[in-house]
């Protein structure tokens, strides 16, 4: 227990400056630490929104835009269904009008076999054997389609569930920031990220929906009457992104954005920020059969019912992959393709409430969390060391160390340090030397049993690993629920929490060890002042 050859010892020794070298820029003004060379490293622990302040925003669901968009893909669903088989039913032009979908079913014998296809693409709501969709046959030949109210309420809760997600991977891609995003209520999501103290560039992320669609231009269309609005049967009037006229397109979307796999910022040949754009499997094959057999045809791409611009299709495009162009700049072009990678919103947001939370709290709870910290240290370190003496300094040494570490793994992790979590750390303090004291007293009864001085410690170190593991598992145990089912601050406290329990318990057995065992190699003590 007590062998520590040269590379253990230059091993711990590394570790140890490493954890020191991460945790250093954390303890600096944000910019000192940039002006730093580039060798030494620039992470940082970020501070959350009850520390640093940051914006708040509450967000609510537009209803009407739900279901606007639940019938529209009930649409696609219905047209794509009944044209599917080797006996495609043939209908007329699918009304939406009033929320409800109707159409015409041009064969009465088709009536029927048409009813239940589409009864199938209908789903059960709950237990009370209700369908999210009524059909019903009207004038015999005409199918209706209609919303029921069971079928709403699950849709919205169901949109809201993937909104959440949507929204904080827009935010937080990497998943290392401490926000807080959670549904409140049926149709709202709270949404707080410390640090952003600009509530319009987060709006702006946060609030476009992102639904991108590729249509074919309507070529049969009047330019007189779409610019008063009207569209042929099938299509509709679009307005240009840029706010210069509109343009007629047809309805039915032939690839979408839910067929993406990626989304990138990137440059086109004359050196201005457009988006690239990957397809999936099913999506490449569809955009290279529409671009295949509509070779000379304008395609309109569509974003959030806006047209950003639409191309004419020159030659089939069948790798996959295409190019989104627009008056962009840079910075619109890279936030466009992070809403476009984290997927689209199924339902728009609105702010109905947004304010900027100054860090002038935060800065009364850092220092009264320093004095805490600094009050809990000494007192630990003034017990350890009347108590166990130079064994205590060494408990000391470990300690600090110790803190140093926590800081340095938050550090490379961009992990964010709030109120709870200095609780957290403070607690962390207290128990680290829960292991020295178990080693020390270990070491104790051992020496009161007559043992000489270098069994007395390899057995005191050997017997008290297993307390220490067992007590530090628990532990670890109870930090990763508290991580998994909690949230927001809970999970701060989680995360701090498992990290100063490993930190701990590799300076409290395995530093201390290593010191330890210098000393007897160096020193050849014949007794224990403990």
């Amino acid at each position: 227990m007590l062998d520590f050859s040269r590379w253990k010892v230059a091993g711990v020794s590394l570790l140890i400056l490493f954890g020191i070298l991460f945790a250093i820029p954390s303890l600096f003004p944000k910019e000192q630490a940039a002006a730093w060379p580039k060798f030494v490293p620039h992470s940082r622990i970020n501070l959350g929104l009850d520390l640093a302040g940051g914006s708040h925003l509450l967000l609510e669901a537009d209803s009407a835009d739900a279901a606007k968009q639940r019938v529209a893909a009930m649409e696609d669903n219905v047209a794509s269904e009944l044209r599917r088989g080797d006996t495609p039913i043939d209908i007329g032009d699918i009304s939406t009008s009033g929320g409800v979908l109707s159409f015409m079913v041009r064969n009465p014998a088709q009536v029927d076999p048409a009813v239940e296809k589409l009864r199938q693409l209908t789903k059960p709501v709950g237990l009370t054997g209700a369908r999210d969709w009524d059909v019903a046959v009207m004038d015999q030949s005409r199918i209706v389609l209609t919303p029921t109210t069971d079928g709403q309420v699950r849709a919205l809760k169901d949109a809201m569930s993937v909104a959440r997600d949507v929204v904080r991977r827009r935010i937080d891609p990497q998943g290392t920031r401490e926000i807080t995003v959670v549904t409140q209520g049926d149709n709202r999501i709270l949404v707080q990220v410390p640090g952003v103290d600009n509530p319009a560039a987060l709006k702006a992320l946060i609030g476009q929906t992102a639904r991108l669609e590729f249509k074919l231009v309507d070529l049969t269309a009047n330019p007189a009457e779409v610019a008063q609005g009207r569209a042929p049967p099938g299509s509709q009037v679009l307005p240009m992104a840029s706010g210069a006229g509109a343009m007629a397109v047809q309805r039915r979307v032939m690839v979408s954005g839910d067929q993406l796999t990626s989304a990138k910022q990137s440059f086109d040949q004359d050196g201005r920020p457009d988006i690239t754009i990957a397809f999936n499997s099913t999506g490449a094959r569809r955009f290279g059969r529409v671009t295949q057999e509509n070779v000379g045809k304008p395609f309109a791409i569509i974003l959030d019912n806006k047209i950003l611009s639409a191309p004419t299709i020159q030659s089939a495009i069948l790798g996959g992959t295409a190019s989104i162009s627009g008056n962009f700049t840079v910075e619109s072009a890279n936030q466009l393709a992070v809403s476009l990678a984290s997927g689209k919103l199924p339902v728009k947001l609105n702010v109905i409430e947004e304010r900027t939370v100054g860090p002038d709290l935060g800065k009364d709870s850092i220092q009264k969390g320093a004095v805490a910290a600094m009050v809990a240290t000494l007192a630990v370190i003034l017990f350890m060391v009347v108590t166990y003496g130079r064994f205590g300094i060494y408990a000391t040494l470990a300690l600090i160390i110790n803190a140093f570490l926590i800081l340095g793994v938050m550090a490379i992790f961009n992990a964010t340090l709030t109120l709870p979590g200095i609780a957290g750390f403070v607690l962390t303090i207290g128990a680290a030397v829960d292991a020295n004291v178990l080693v020390n007293e270990r070491i104790r009864e051992e020496q009161k049993r007559g043992r000489k001085v270098r069994d007395a410690i390899e057995t005191g170190y050997r017997e008290a690993f297993t307390a220490i593991f067992d007590a530090n598992i628990t532990n670890v145990i109870a930090a990763t629920l508290m991580w998994y089912f909690g949230s927001g601050p809970i999970r701060g406290f989680a995360v701090v929490l498992m990290i100063g329990i490993v930190t701990s318990v590799f300076t409290a057995v395995y530093f201390t060890r290593m010191l330890t065992a210098q000393w007897v190699k160096r020193a050849r003590p014949r007794t224990l002042n403990l």
